[in-house]
């Protein structure tokens, strides 16, 4: 089922998610649910709060970027309690984010090249494990938003300054998104 995207003004986005026991009700159809969410929203990268539940789930597809990277071809992974336990600073770079709880804003955010990642999978075996690259690009992003962070909070303050009418007017509930979105009210 294709939930709608919450957008930037949203509570849920702002709050630090919570662990989720492995349990949890329905767990597989959520799952099933954020990956096709996010695949018609065209993005590569989805967070439970972006679909209004607090909770430290992410979705991660890097498949569209096959074509540049054949090591990405088929890369489609869910990260269930994920927690980023080290961030290599030795090396950092540059790269023009989008986010889909943000419509229409785009700005380069440095990041580390490199983080050590625990985390849950699908198959509710732990994991433990240095990602790097893109992929610890989209996964640096998306627990952002379990730590109740967007993109635009790591923008410097110029550029910040740059895109605060647009971050008003999503807050407004002036949304432009070829997806289903849940702007606030």
């Amino acid at each position: 089922m294709i939930l709608p995207i919450y957008t930037y003004g949203q509570p849920v986005l702002r709050k630090v998610a919570q662990d989720i026991p492995l349990d949890y009700p329905d767990l597989q159809q959520l799952i099933a649910d954020m990956y096709e969410t996010m695949e018609k929203s065209d993005g590569v990268g989805l967070a439970a709060p972006q679909i209004g539940k607090a909770i430290r789930l992410i979705v991660i597809t890097l498949d569209p970027l096959k074509e540049d990277n054949p090591e990405y071809a088929d890369f489609k992974r869910a990260y269930i309690n994920p927690h980023i336990v080290e961030y290599d600073t030795s090396e950092t770079d540059s790269y023009e984010e989008g986010c889909l709880s943000l419509p229409g804003i785009h700005e380069p955010v440095k990041r580390p090249k490199r983080v050590r990642l625990q985390w849950v999978d699908e198959q509710l075996q732990s994991h433990d494990e240095w990602i790097e690259g893109f992929h610890a690009r989209v996964v640096q992003h998306e627990v952002d938003h379990l730590e109740g962070k967007v993109f635009t909070d790591r923008i410097a303050p110029l550029r910040k300054q740059l895109v605060k009418g647009k971050l008003n007017a999503l807050q407004r509930g002036r949304v432009n998104a070829h997806y289903r979105v849940k702007p606030p009210r």
